[in-house]
């Protein structure tokens, strides 16, 4: 990208001198003799940076840098200035300009000054396009679902996230909590400041405490020197606890505190620190439950369920598992760059009739396989490995003679039958606690035939409470 940059100075050998020492590198170069033509060039064209002398006629370099700060705030602006006028100077930064030059000036130090205002650009604008693309991935609007139990969920978020409330997200593994989590902090007033995940699940008690509050050195074993905790990084930002239903009763304690006072002690410190955070926690857990076990403090309990939030799994939202999967498949044919760009019938019917134990990840990981395993443009059954109702469907070679026609359509339709009757065995077996016998009466079959189909897909009983017949299926 082309550099704009235009040099304001009354003096034409000053205005030559700059010309010269910057015409050999990729700049695009203008220059105005004094601020009033300066000033119009401005507002008539596009600079990124501006070379400006301090001591004009007419009007004075200050009074130019004033009004470009004002009106284009984001032009960096290169004060030239004699060496009496070095205090004029620093008063200029302090009105907006990047830097000043002092006369006489070598070519070395001009070409150094504008590579680091360069620079400063490049990385504020990196900077910027990184903030927008974590905006745009988080927003609330942007998580796919369009289920009325998602929109529900959307709608939630939207009236919570605005606001320094503590939220609660509750929910199986694997239902995209820290999404939801982040897609509050992105759209909160807070979106500027860390957002800091913390997996409660992973860390013994005392690395927690270590991990949330920050130590010492000498706190404990192995404290060879201070640390930052959590609670510090995410200053003036979001703190996330994922699986806070793991945390010890007495960590929950020194947590409650801090959230109550705002203030907290690093393990092993005397130093009282303040706390500035919003809070979201997170669990698949029953916390309900867990209070009346005396396994969670009750105080804790009502502290964080402020403003709860349930993300329903999958397998209740079923309508949205088309758009997530197509999601996932456009995302992994891209990342291994392979051209997979649609589900076969059986494909699809399977993804939308199996439960997701493991939710939306379950189905990430599912597709991801898939794109991998895929040998042309479609997903098959035969590439949805480890799910139930997944059977072959290996692509067929395009038939070059009316026989290879005739035998290909019968293969197909014999497939085709295959697929019917076993999601037709596994379906009803799902609706009936994994019963045969309940299962062939429900569909109205014999007994014995049901359970011949059932041999026939290789179908097994599940351990269920439901269930004692595995033993008829070897």
């Amino acid at each position: 990208m082309t550099v704009r940059i235009l040099i304001i100075d009354d003096e034409r050998i000053i205005i030559d001198s700059c010309l010269r020492i910057l015409k050999n590198d990729d700049y695009q170069l203008d220059e105005a003799q004094d601020g009033s033509e300066g000033l119009r060039k401005i507002d008539e064209n596009q600079y990124d940076i501006v070379i400006l002398d301090i001591m004009m006629p007419k009007v004075d370099g200050l009074v130019v840098l004033q009004r470009i700060k004002e009106s284009h705030p984001d032009i960096d602006v290169i004060m030239i200035t004699g060496l009496s006028q070095i205090d004029t100077a620093v008063k200029s930064m302090k009105l907006g300009a990047y830097d000043y030059l002092p006369k006489p000036f070598d070519p070395d130090e001009l070409k150094h000054v504008v590579d680091r205002a360069i620079e400063r650009r490049r990385l504020l604008a990196e900077n910027l396009t990184l903030k927008t693309e974590v905006g745009a991935k988080y927003g609330f609007d942007n998580i796919i679902g369009t289920s009325p139990q998602m929109q529900s969920v959307f709608r939630l978020v939207a009236k919570c996230a605005p606001t320094n409330s503590t939220v609660l997200l509750t929910g199986e593994s694997g239902t995209g909590k820290e999404l939801i989590a982040r897609a509050i902090h992105y759209n909160s007033l807070r979106k500027d400041k860390p957002f800091v995940a913390v997996d409660c699940n992973t860390l013994s008690e005392n690395l927690l405490e270590s991990e949330l509050f920050g130590h010492v050195k000498g706190a404990f074993t192995g404290a060879v020197g201070n640390k930052h905790g959590m609670l510090e990084i995410a200053e003036g930002g979001t703190l996330f606890l994922d699986e806070i239903g793991n945390i010890s009763l007495a960590t929950q304690a020194k947590l409650l505190r801090t959230i109550q006072e705002r203030t907290y002690k690093a393990v092993g410190g005397t130093k009282t620190q303040t706390a500035n955070f919003r809070l979201i926690t997170a669990t698949n857990k029953d916390l309900r439950a867990m209070v009346a076990d005396g396994r969670f403090r009750e105080d804790m309990f009502y502290r964080i369920n402020i403003f709860p939030i349930a993300i329903p799994p999958l397998r209740e939202r079923r309508d949205d598992i088309p758009a997530l999967a197509f999601h996932f498949l456009r995302a992994y044919s891209e990342e291994f760059a392979k051209p997979v760009t649609e589900f076969s019938e059986g494909a699809m019917s399977v993804l939308q009739n199996y439960d997701w134990p493991g939710n939306v990840r379950e189905l990430e990981n599912t597709v991801q396989r898939a794109v991998i395993l895929a040998t042309d443009s479609v997903v098959r059954t035969a590439h949805l490995i480890n799910i139930d109702g997944a059977s072959p469907e290996p692509a067929l070679d395009i038939p070059r003679s009316a026989e290879e026609l005739k035998q290909a359509k019968k293969e197909v339709r014999e497939k085709s039958i295959e697929n019917v009757e076993k999601l037709f065995v596994i379906e009803a077996l799902k609706r009936n606690g994994w019963n045969a016998t309940r299962s062939a009466e429900e569909t109205g079959m014999q007994r014995a035939n049901f359970q011949a189909l059932m041999k026939k897909y290789n179908i097994r009983l599940r351990d269920t409470d439901n269930s004692s017949e595995e033993s008829d299926f070897p």
